[in-house]
């Protein structure tokens, strides 16, 4: 069974304060989901290690603005730091986008893609993929839908061509307006 991702992340015990809001974005440049958390207070930060790479994705001050566009396989996350700058580009990439109890939310197809400020992008979790097929958790097409979708984006993102990153800004601004206190 594939896991569903909950745009509030309300179950995640790691975020002891927080600030959330959400809205859909309908107009000519994006279609979909939008949700910003502040994490005011987290118990513990989070550390992930890219190659020899250790960046901070979550700690006190820390952002994430997520984007959930409507009609594609993946969900981005961007992660900012305590200043406001950004850390990275998480993009997951997914079966589907839908709304359940008016939170956003996907479910997750287990191939990510990094995209670092310094430009390096890493692709992760090829090995989840293929134990999800071997284990039956996946079927071949799904497999497949996974792998086009990276490809895809890959290809996007090399021409500079994938937008969503350039509407981070404006999201998460209209976001902060809505943010409960």
């Amino acid at each position: 069974m594939l896991k569903r991702r909950y745009g509030d992340r309300s179950n995640w015990s790691r975020i002891t304060e927080r600030r959330y809001a959400q809205r859909v974005i309908a107009d000519r440049d994006f279609h979909g989901y939008a949700t910003l958390i502040e994490m005011e207070k987290v118990s513990e930060p989070l550390v992930v290690t890219y190659g020899d790479k250790e960046v901070c994705i979550v700690d006190d001050g820390y952002s994430w603005l997520q984007q959930f566009p409507h009609g594609n396989n993946h969900v981005v996350t961007t992660v900012f730091d305590e200043n406001g700058k950004v850390v990275q580009w998480y993009i997951d990439i997914c079966l589907d986008i839908g709304k359940e109890d008016g939170v956003p939310w996907f479910d997750d197809l287990f191939l990510d893609i990094v995209i670092l400020p310094t430009g390096e992008v890493i692709v992760l979790d090829e090995d989840e993929l293929e134990e999800a097929l071997v284990s039956g958790i996946i079927n071949q097409e799904l497999h497949n839908l996974a792998w086009r979708e990276v490809n895809r984006l890959l290809a996007e993102i090399d021409k500079n061509e994938f937008r969503l990153i350039s509407l981070v800004d404006v999201h998460k601004k209209m976001l902060e307006g809505y943010l409960g206190s």
